[in-house]
Formats: C-alpha cells, sequence, structure tokens
C-alpha cells in the first residue's frame, strides 16, 4: 500500500495542470471491453445529434512513418486506422486517407508538400517556426470560423497554465489580425528529459549512482577502463548529431544560473541555447570527454535514433540522455531489448548534473505540444476541423491509447493496465500519440485516475518510473511563454537547425587545442546566418507575460 501511494504521488507530479473543466462521457468502449476513467463509460458516438450527418466528404492525414522495427506496422493501413477510417466514417460521414511523413525528415517532407499543395488536410509538426513560416506565406488555413467546431477539443485542452486567463486552444492567436493558424496539442505531462546508466556495470564495479558532474564522468572512466571485467567492447556515453538534446541535461548545468527569464527568452534561438552564457563550456566538457573516447566515436553520422537504440540493446551503451522514460517506453522497452541479451542488465535514471549553485537545473515542457494545422490549399477545411474534434471526444481518444482489453491492455482495479502488443495491433507510438494528435499522454478524466492509469503503463517494475519521474522533475523549469507573434525566425528555420547540428558536431569533435576556435568560427557563421536578426525581433517584441 505504501509503495502504491508513492508511485500515485509521483504520477501526480508529473501531470500538468490540466482544467478540462468539464464531466462529459469519460470512457472508451472497445470490441471486447470497457477502459473506465473518471466517469461512467459511454459509447462511442452514443450522443449523436439528431440533426443529419453532413455530406460524405473525404480527407487526407498526416501520420508520422517511425519505421517498422520491433514490429511496428505500416501507419496507413493498420489496426488503428481501420478503426479510425470505420468510426469517423460512421459518425462524422468522413472518410480518411492516411498520409506518411518520416518523423526524421519531417520538416523536408512538409516543405515539399506544402510548396506543392499536396499536403494533407490535417497536418501537424513540432517546429513552431515552421508554422510561422507557412502563416506569413500565407499558407495555413484561420481556424476562428470554425471555432464552434471545436467544442470538445476546447474542453480538452482546458485553460492555458502558462498564460492564466486564456484557453489553450487559442494560444496561437496573432494578436494583430485576432487569427489562430495552428492548434497547440496538451502535454498530458511535462517532463523533458533523464540520464539513464547501466546500474548493473556500477554494481559490478563497486559504484555508486553518480550524483555529480564529476562522479558521473569518473563512473564514465570506469566503465572504459574496465571493458574486458563488464566483458563486451564499451561505449560509455552515446548520442546523435541532435546534441543539444541528446546531452542536454549535462549542457543545461552549464549555463549561469542568474540569467533572467527575459534574457534566456531573447537568446534562445529555434529551441537552441548555443548563445546563453555558460553553455560553451557545456560543449567543451563534451569536447573533453569525446577526446578522452568517453563519446561513440561515430555520433555525428547517426541521423536517427536507430543506430543508439541498436547498441543500446546489444548491452554497449553505458549512458545516455533521452526523453524521460525513454529506456522503459513502448513494448518492448529498451530495457526489454537489453535484458535478451545481457539477462541481469539495467538501466535506471540519475541526476548527477549540478549547477553553479548546486541545482540540478534542466528543461521541462509547458502545456504545449505539438502544432495542429489545417493548410490554405485544402478544399475540405470544415470536414478537417470535424474530424480534429472528433478525436478529441473521450471515447475516442481511449480507445486509441488503451485498445482492446486483453490484447492491449487488461483492468487491474478498474483502470487499464498496458499488456505487450505484437502483430496487428501493436501501437507504433506510445499510446498513439500520432493518431491521438491533440494530446501528448493520456487523459482519464482527473490527476489521480490518470496518475493511477499511467502507473499501469509500462511493463516494468513501477519503482523504475518513480526514480525517472523524480530524477526529470527535480529543479526542472519551463521555458517562459510570450503571447507575442514573431516571424523572423521561419525563413532560417531550417538552415540554422543544419548549421546547429555541423557546427556542435565539429566542436565536440574539435582536435586538441582546437576547441574554441572552431566554436567561435561556428557561432560566428550561425549569427550571420539569421540568428542575430531573430534575437533583434524577439528583443523588440518582449513583453512581460505576467
Amino acid at each position: 500500500m505504501k509503495r502504491a501511494l508513492i508511485l500515485l504521488l509521483a504520477f501526480a507530479m508529473l501531470l500538468s495542470v490540466v482544467a478540462c473543466g468539464s464531466k462529459t462521457g469519460q470512457g472508451a468502449d472497445s470490441p471486447s471491453g470497457s477502459v473506465s476513467g473518471g466517469d461512467k463509460a459511454t459509447d462511442p458516438g452514443s450522443d449523436k445529434q439528431a440533426d443529419a450527418k453532413p455530406e460524405r466528404t473525404k480527407i487526407r492525414v498526416e501520420i508520422f512513418d517511425r519505421g517498422t522495427d520491433g514490429g511496428k506496422t505500416d501507419p496507413t493501413n493498420n489496426y488503428w486506422t481501420d478503426w479510425i477510417k470505420e468510426k469517423v466514417l460512421e459518425e462524422e460521414n468522413i472518410e480518411v486517407e492516411f498520409v506518411a511523413v518520416s518523423r526524421w525528415e519531417e520538416t523536408d517532407k512538409l516543405n515539399n508538400l506544402m510548396a506543392s499543395g499536396t499536403a494533407p488536410d490535417v497536418c501537424y509538426t513540432y517546429s513552431g517556426d515552421l508554422i510561422a513560416l507557412y502563416r506569413d506565406q500565407g499558407g495555413l488555413t484561420n481556424l476562428v470560423p470554425y471555432m464552434d467546431l471545436l467544442k470538445d477539443l476546447d474542453v480538452l485542452l482546458g485553460e492555458d497554465t502558462s498564460l492564466p486567463g486564456r484557453r489553450l486552444i487559442e494560444r496561437n492567436r496573432v494578436l494583430e489580425t485576432g487569427e489562430i493558424h495552428s492548434i497547440p496539442a496538451r502535454r498530458m505531462n511535462v517532463a523533458g528529459a533523464n540520464t539513464f546508466i547501466r546500474k548493473d556495470w556500477l554494481d559490478k564495479l563497486g559504484l555508486p549512482l553518480p550524483n555529480t558532474r564529476q562522479e558521473w564522468t569518473d563512473a564514465l572512466r570506469a566503465f572504459k577502463n574496465n571493458a574486458d571485467k563488464l566483458g563486451v567492447d564499451v561505449i560509455p556515453f552515446t548520442m546523435t548529431p541532435d546534441v543539444r538534446w541528446r546531452a542536454g541535461n549535462l549542457i543545461d548545468s552549464f549555463i549561469d544560473p542568474n540569467l533572467s527569464d527575459k534574457d534566456r527568452w531573447i537568446n534562445t534561438v529555434i529551441d537552441r541555447n548555443y548563445l546563453l552564457p555558460g553553455v560553451k563550456e557545456g560543449y567543451r566538457y563534451l569536447n573533453m570527454m569525446f577526446l578522452e573516447g568517453l563519446i561513440d566515436p561515430e555520433f555525428y553520422l547517426y541521423k536517427d535514433d536507430v543506430k543508439n537504440e541498436e547498441l543500446i540493446k546489444a548491452g554497449r551503451i553505458g549512458c545516455f540522455i533521452h526523453n524521460w522514460d525513454q529506456a522503459f517506453r513502448n513494448s518492448p522497452s529498451l530495457l526489454d531489448g537489453l535484458r535478451e541479451n545481457v539477462p541481469d542488465g539495467e538501466y535506471v535514471a540519475c541526476d548527477p548534473f549540478e549547477n553553479a549553485t548546486g541545482k540540478k537545473y534542466k528543461m521541462k515542457y509547458n502545456a504545449a505540444g505539438l502544432y495542429v494545422f489545417i493548410p490554405a490549399a485544402s478544399k475540405v477545411p470544415e470536414a478537417a476541423v470535424r474530424y480534429i474534434n472528433w478525436l478529441a471526444k473521450p471515447e475516442v481518444y481511449r480507445f486509441l491509447q488503451f485498445g482492446e482489453e486483453g490484447k492491449n491492455h487488461k483492468i487491474v482495479n478498474g483502470l487499464p493496465a498496458t499488456i505487450p502488443a505484437d502483430g496487428p495491433t501493436i501501437q507504433n507510438s506510445v499510446n498513439n500519440i500520432d493518431y491521438t494528435i491533440s494530446m501528448n499522454g493520456i487523459w482519464l478524466g482527473d490527476e489521480e485516475t490518470t496518475a493511477k492509469a499511467i502507473a499501469n503503463g509500462y511493463t516494468c517494475d513501477p519503482e523504475y518510473i518513480v526514480q525517472a519521474i523524480r530524477c526529470s522533475l527535480n529543479d526542472a523549469e519551463a521555458g517562459l511563454v510570450v503571447p507575442v507573434t514573431l516571424s523572423v525566425a521561419g525563413p532560417y528555420t531550417e538552415d540554422l537547425k543544419a548549421k546547429g547540428e555541423e557546427g556542435t558536431c565539429n566542436a565536440v569533435r574539435a582536435p586538441e587545442g582546437q576547441f574554441d576556435a572552431i566554436w567561435d568560427a561556428f557561432i560566428a557563421e550561425w549569427r550571420a546566418s539569421g540568428a542575430d536578426e531573430i534575437i533583434a525581433e524577439r528583443a523588440a517584441k518582449y513583453v512581460d507575460p505576467f
């Protein structure tokens, strides 16, 4: 009982404050059972309006393609897409065709589709700067005339916790015109990244779980120097070319803790913090690690997570930084994959990176996640809006998240508990977030019920998840949300991202004594490539959000 209470409290910390306010039907039926929630379950479509259905309309909907490793299915044609197509046709008279967009080449693919006028009627992206670019080019539908059709979505999204007094559905309203061109998904939990380390290796070498940067570095050195004892060709730390994310917790610990929220916001360019005081020293530290042989020597060649995951499951990786639950999410998880090759292998979260004041500062998210939009080229914007709203109905998103009882979940104490799935009902993304689109994470009507359900959502021992939550949220801070409309970054975004990856990879790999020259040249080019113009706009438009 005590352990269950600790777990529940930990998950309550994880959830963002979701002011849904409504107590609409909080259940989701499935072919062989129901998913319980805060209120009595209802049949999908049971509250259909008596009015005649709109004319039958076909729409095209973007869906991320995450590959087929681990048994993933064709994202455009599987059990879940069949269910969506059948239900939305029955309830909204909408015929759906899914269009795959590579998760790893999302921006290039979307740019090509938008430029050719062939983008799906419902699209989404994690890039706010990309949304601004499309908006300023006249490429997005103004959603204001359709807001009355988004009532279920408004209930789901609730209040904007970063901008008191506003609804989250209006987060992206253009102040100058009042138009809304995109709607954010809601993050139902706000944890950012975690540092995962091989605890079985620590135990074998008699080392404690690292609690400081120095202890962490010493542990990686011990992994490298004791490869024979560990019985494998050790790679102490791995990442990808997206260094600012895959080493983010380490880098953030070098940021000047006295930096004001205003200066941090102004000088953060396309979510990159290269120009913040102290960040250079974080990359210098990574360069030191690389020269010592502590970092995967081929990290800069990996264009996605595939190679990282292969090495993790093969038992060669001592440590990595990623999403707060990355080692334990999905079925099978990275931990499950590791244990197929190393039965006693164990990854745990740790929190070793202290800043100059001793705090373990790290990033956490605000409530807004990806951006959902309808291209201006769409000939059926009303049907697209009705589809987006349909996904926000509890009976719809609950089924997509939890699936069929006996296949994707079982009921434990009245709540769904995940069953590792394979075959047709496997979920290509955690909780099917690529299909639910308006929410990232599960929601069962209230924080306590949702916390219990999240606790049931992993196949590993719950204590792993408790520790991961504590580490990810300890001293974590969300970035400032400033309610202004920005335009300058859009055309520069992709070039700056590419230059950022190339420049940071080069700096981390700099030969002895050349780090400063390589870093300074990178920053000079970065600033000249549009960063200074972006900063100037942010400085000019900054307003105190409070």
